[in-house]
């Protein structure tokens, strides 16, 4: 149980966020602007906690005119998301994108781009959050920082009517929201690797949304890794599309550019180091590197190293589901999800129908971002206004151990799920021998969490959100016998017609697989038999 010997802050309000990132601070400003009181809550500090807040993100930025470039856009989006892409999603989160990110001006000083325009698309993440976060204010909402969300609240018709967490500067003081509808918009994880600004992602959204009884999509496409210097956070990777790699004994390494690049540079590091030159890089982007991306020079500059003609050393960071694709099913694109009164957005949905297989990069998902949370928003303050007010006691739906609390190795667990889904050969090399091995070490882990683990604890909390996600990841790449995208089996090296479907997961103490049979190209029947 959550302890304290402070009385429990209890609130009442319209719309709930959970997560004050890009999406939720987008979803709280439109929710606001919808005529909903809103509360937002973050783990962190909404305005720099986040992968948004480290990066320097561009946003999916096609002009309506001509109609042909979005046109060309969408249908190429389309090719490359192998099956899994829809067209529709794409036009609305394009159109949705253009026309409110522009709305940020008042607070943002958007840059200019060669030809002196508005550069609307790229943004400076630090100043992007910071803006965010004045918006989100100046709207009237109210912000709780650094007070992780434990479990959300059910009412007894099982729709969701709130949240209980901790305040973490205030005494590990209770928390409680009742509101009338809830947007978890709480991130991804990138399962403890050291992708920057991910540290607080740790899927909690997840476990919260699988305890109302939501379903993932897209869980298997985890595999997606991004480069960084060792002993480094850096994984901004616009520079490193003019890298030159050596190995140790200085031979240069044949990992030219181009969508294998990662998977080539993978193999090699299992063979060794890997060093990296940037000499190519031009000098019209060197001059401007330290406005584009201002933290990829700060790490050299640190170590007195000149990466135009020093060699640096690099390794490859699990970005999970940040830079990956799955998260909670999305039944339409204003966020809703399976369960009544739940909405998602961000890397807490799956992206699936916006990206496909491949990873969204940043442009696709800072757009998919900024839409979903303004769709959501808006949904979520529909329904909240439009609600009669209940009334009646609300459930905490966050599970207490099945066989009694008692101390666990909460460090432990969490070394578990990273040894099974950051190595190149579990988790992005792929066979059906070696997903099962992840299965029975997360299982095992697993039990020993829901076995004794106190429910009432952050550590607790983040450390269940870990093993129930990787557990989806490593079930659903099971059931995908074929690579398509992100995912990748050494044992079915190829694309499988019978597979151009999103599969869904969920389950905790028993992890399911089945294929969404509401696409239209729902091979369910083929999944059955191949599983």
């Amino acid at each position: 149980m959550i302890s304290s010997s402070l009385e429990e802050l209890s609130l009442t309000t319209d719309v709930l966020i959970v997560g004050g990132g890009m999406a939720g601070a987008w979803a709280a400003t439109s929710a606001a602007e919808a005529g909903a009181k809103v509360v937002l809550v973050d783990k962190g500090y909404c305005g720099t906690s986040g992968v948004t807040a480290a990066a320097g993100p561009g946003h999916w930025w096609v002009p309506p005119d001509p109609p042909a470039a979005r046109e060309a856009a969408v249908t190429n989006r389309v090719a490359s998301g192998l099956g899994l892409g829809e067209a529709d999603w794409m036009y609305r989160i394009l159109d949705q994108t253009w026309r409110t990110l522009p709305t940020l001006a008042g607070y943002y000083k958007f840059g200019a781009d060669d030809e002196g325009r508005v550069n609307y698309r790229a943004v400076r993440g630090p100043e992007y959050m910071r803006a965010l976060r004045q918006q989100v204010l100046s709207h009237g909402v109210t912000i709780l920082d650094h007070s992780p969300v434990l479990e959300l609240l059910a009412r007894s018709d099982g729709s969701i009517g709130g949240a209980r967490g901790q305040r973490r500067q205030d005494g590990g003081r209770a928390y409680q929201v009742e509101a009338g509808a809830v947007v978890l918009a709480a991130g991804g994880t990138s399962f403890l690797s050291h992708l920057l600004g991910s540290r607080t992602n740790t899927g909690d959204g997840y476990l919260m949304a699988a305890e109302a009884g939501a379903e993932m999509s897209g869980m298997e496409f985890t595999a997606a890794y991004t480069i960084a210097p060792a002993h480094s956070t850096m994984t901004r990777t616009m520079a490193y599309s003019f890298a030159t790699y050596y190995d140790a004994a200085g031979h240069e390494l044949d990992l030219p550019f181009g969508p294998d690049q990662t998977l080539r540079l993978a193999r090699a590091l299992q063979r060794g180091p890997v060093y990296c030159s940037l000499h190519r890089l031009p000098d019209d982007i060197k001059a401007r590197l330290h406005t584009i991306s201002p933290n990829v020079p700060l790490v050299f500059d640190r170590w007195g190293t000149d990466p135009y003609r020093d060699r640096f050393e690099v390794v490859l960071h699990n970005d999970g589901t940040i830079r990956g694709i799955g998260g909670v099913r999305v039944h339409d694109v204003d966020g809703t999800t399976s369960v009544p009164g739940l909405f998602v957005a961000g890397d807490n949905a799956s992206r699936e129908k916006v990206a496909g297989a491949i990873s969204g990069g940043g442009n696709v998902n800072s757009a998919w971002a900024l839409s979903s949370g303004v769709f959501a928003g808006r949904a979520a303050a529909r329904l909240a206004r439009g609600a009669t007010r209940r009334g009646g006691r609300l459930r905490p739906l966050g599970r207490e151990p099945r066989k009694g609390a008692k101390t666990v190795d909460l460090a432990a667990l969490r070394d578990g799920v990273r040894s099974q889904m950051h190595p190149f050969d579990k988790n992005l090399f792929r066979t059906g021998d070696r997903l099962a091995a992840s299965a029975d070490v997360l299982e095992g882990l697993w039990t020993e969490m829901a076995d004794h683990a106190d429910k009432g604890t952050i550590a607790s909390r983040e450390t269940a959100a870990l093993l129930a996600t990787a557990r989806w990841s490593v079930a659903t790449a099971g059931a995908r016998k074929e690579s398509r995208g992100l995912h990748r089996r050494e044992d079915f090296p190829s694309q499988d017609a019978g597979f151009a479907t999103r599969l869904l997961s969920g389950g905790l103490d028993q992890v399911w697989v089945t294929a969404d049979t509401t696409s239209v190209t729902a091979k369910a029947g083929r999944l059955e038999a191949a599983s």
